[in-house]
């Protein structure tokens, strides 16, 4: 982060960097050790492991989901060096959503195949998805991006929201006709993002917020 970053940006990084490190270790208290008869032999632990396989894709898809959200935080705040009071708000909105994915993610776990609660997750996915884009905006806007910003790095992070929204809209379709298969909705995300960020894919990949 520039050197000139004032103090009220800084609390607000290290508390989003908190909530997001606080989310994202939420996730594995839902996998729960199972329960195994050691007379059952080792095919017993196999077919115990074999159970949380639905707890262990949520595991996954979910961490990955929210780390690419903490990286895009990263990226955009990382190009940040003053304070706006009008990121507080939406901020703190976008941390709510992400604290309330370890719990969408246990209950699409538990149902696993259920088109409810796979809808509730990718719904929720792309809320979050729209929110992170707006704070992403804001801190790489005039009143907040640094001086040494570029036009191709404002296009990149934008990019990158816009195609997290893409990528969100084609998993929660495809929850609707099979919601086991909804993550490969996020196989997209690369597509998108070949089409959305080209522009600032150069200018990002050799910069030091990159």
């Amino acid at each position: 982060m520039s050197q000139t970053t004032d103090h009220a940006l800084e609390r607000t990084v290290f508390f989003s960097d908190a909530v997001f490190a606080i989310a994202i270790t939420l996730l594995v208290i839902e996998v729960h050790v199972p329960h195994v008869e050691r007379a059952g032999g080792d095919m017993a632990f196999w077919y115990a492991l074999g159970h949380l396989m639905p707890n262990l894709v949520g595991f996954f898809v979910s961490f990955s989901v929210i780390g690419a959200f903490w990286m895009g935080h990263h990226r955009a705040f990382s190009l940040a060096s003053r304070y706006s009071p009008r990121i507080l708000g939406w901020n703190l909105t976008l941390l709510g959503a992400i604290a309330f994915m370890p719990f969408l993610t246990a209950f699409m776990a538990e149902y696993a195949g259920a088109r409810v609660p796979a809808s509730l997750y990718w719904g929720w996915m792309l809320v979050t998805a729209l929110l992170n884009l707006r704070v992403n905006t804001i801190a790489v806007g005039p009143d907040m991006r640094g001086p040494d910003t570029t036009p191709d790095d404002v296009r990149y992070i934008r990019g990158r929201g816009l195609s997290t929204i893409c990528a969100s809209i084609v998993a929660l379709a495809i929850a609707q006709f099979a919601p086991f298969f909804g993550p490969l909705g996020m196989l997209t995300l690369p597509v998108f993002r070949r089409v959305f960020c080209r522009p600032g894919a150069a200018s990002i990949a050799t910069s030091p917020a990159g």
